[in-house]
């Protein structure tokens, strides 16, 4: 068994050569990927979208499963090697639908990037009555990844990348009322704690997917300019965070400390190719390098100690079970 990183154990920077300006370009060069097999949710717009292009070109056949077919046509036309499928991470049944048909096609899956996410959305639920963002951002990210375990094992040597969030700093997760059946709901909160899980998710699949040869990882891409996922926020939510000015008007340090959607792109591939990682996992991961083990006060730079606590990641597995109605044995023989 290799090390695991339990109470950020392995939170150590690791002199990458990348940066927080590094691109995926600059990341996957060198990088040949002919043969592999990857699948990106969320890969038709974003970073997602970037992310599909630069696997692409590097060799991978790439699936990219989405909610809205007709615009993910448009968005991939004219990039090599991509399969476009219908999923939707709001509904369990269609998650099942889409991992039953990849199993079926007996192909070995090298690479799963679950990229897709949602924030600052109003309170939804799903059809169990999850809050949505939990729902999207975890459980559904726990439910495809365990029904892909067969073919991420037939890879011999799979990476799963978790997308996750320097916005877990905004919420531990809370094991009491983490659908805000009690409480008032606050959207940041809400997302807050589906990165969290996410990190705690990553951390646990790796220790529990290793005698498989699946190494997982948790990644920060950045604050980003041109992506869609602040599509739903009102106005008064980014005044109140420090981002705009009264009128509406994005401040320029803030500007300034935004990421290409390229330079959002490239901690993502970075993980999902790069050798020095062929030991390492259970990690969060931010510009293009191990992110620092954080104080847990404040919002600041590198990971909360809270997100990599090894009983909350086990108690996070028990009830993600319980919410699913999967019961997830990675080390177990299919």
């Amino acid at each position: 068994m290799e090390k695991n990183n339990y109470q950020g154990a392995q939170q150590h920077p690791i002199v990458s050569g990348f940066n927080a300006k590094s691109t995926s370009n600059e990341v996957i060069e060198n990088i040949d990927l002919t043969g592999k097999i990857a699948i990106v949710t969320g890969g038709n717009t974003g970073i997602g979208l970037e992310t599909t292009k630069i696997l692409s070109t590097a060799g991978a056949t790439v699936i990219v499963p989405a909610r809205d077919f007709k615009k993910a046509e448009k968005n991939l036309e004219g990039i090599a090697n991509v399969e476009i499928t219908a999923m939707d991470l709001m509904s369990p049944t269609s998650i099942d639908t889409f991992a039953e048909n990849f199993i079926a096609s007996g192909r070995p899956l090298h690479l799963l990037i679950n990229n897709a996410g949602i924030m600052w959305v109003p309170l939804r639920r799903d059809e169990r009555g999850i809050e949505s963002q939990l729902a999207t951002n975890y459980l559904a990210l726990f439910q495809l990844t365990s029904r892909l375990w067969p073919s991420l094992k037939k890879a011999n040597g799979a990476r799963v990348v978790n997308i996750s969030s320097h916005g877990h700093h905004f919420a531990p997760f809370d094991f009491d009322d983490p659908n805000f059946l009690h409480k008032e709901y606050e959207t940041l909160q809400g997302y807050g704690q589906s990165k969290t899980a996410v990190n705690l998710f990553s951390m646990e699949l790796d220790v529990r997917g290793q005698s498989s040869h699946v190494r997982t990882y948790a990644v920060h891409p950045g604050s980003i300019a041109g992506t869609e996922l602040g599509r739903e926020a009102p106005l008064e939510l980014f005044q109140k965070m420090g981002f705009v000015d009264a009128d509406g008007n994005m401040l320029p340090e803030i500007a300034a400390s935004l990421k290409t959607v390229p330079q959002g792109a490239a901690t993502t591939v970075w993980c999902a190719t790069n050798s020095l990682l062929n030991h390492i996992g259970g990690i969060y991961c931010e510009d293009g390098d191990i992110a620092e083990l954080s104080s847990d006060s404040g919002y600041q730079k590198g990971v909360n100690p809270y997100s990599l606590d090894e009983s909350l990641a086990k108690k996070l597995w028990k009830l993600t079970e319980e919410m699913t109605g999967i019961r997830f044995n990675p080390e177990a023989s299919f």
